[in-house]
């Protein structure tokens, strides 16, 4: 995986702004998808919302509501 965010970061540089756009649209959702699953390991350990989006930066009620649901 490591070496596919590592291409996906050089393509996003690309001089070629649709294969920068690609690039950049794959790692968004790849992040995304990353973001997800720290969430769900921090809600299985036992963190409450309000801890958890303060390590992403945003509100509980932010957090709660894109992830809370799921």
């Amino acid at each position: 995986m490591t070496n596919d965010l590592a291409s996906l970061m050089r393509q996003a540089q690309d001089d070629d702004p649709l294969v920068a756009l690609q690039a950049t649209t794959a790692l968004r959702h790849e992040i995304e998808r990353m973001e997800a699953v720290q969430v769900r390991r921090a809600r299985v350990a036992g963190l409450p919302w309000a801890q958890i989006a303060d390590a992403i930066g945003v509100s509980k009620q932010a957090v709660h509501k894109k992830y809370g649901r799921r």
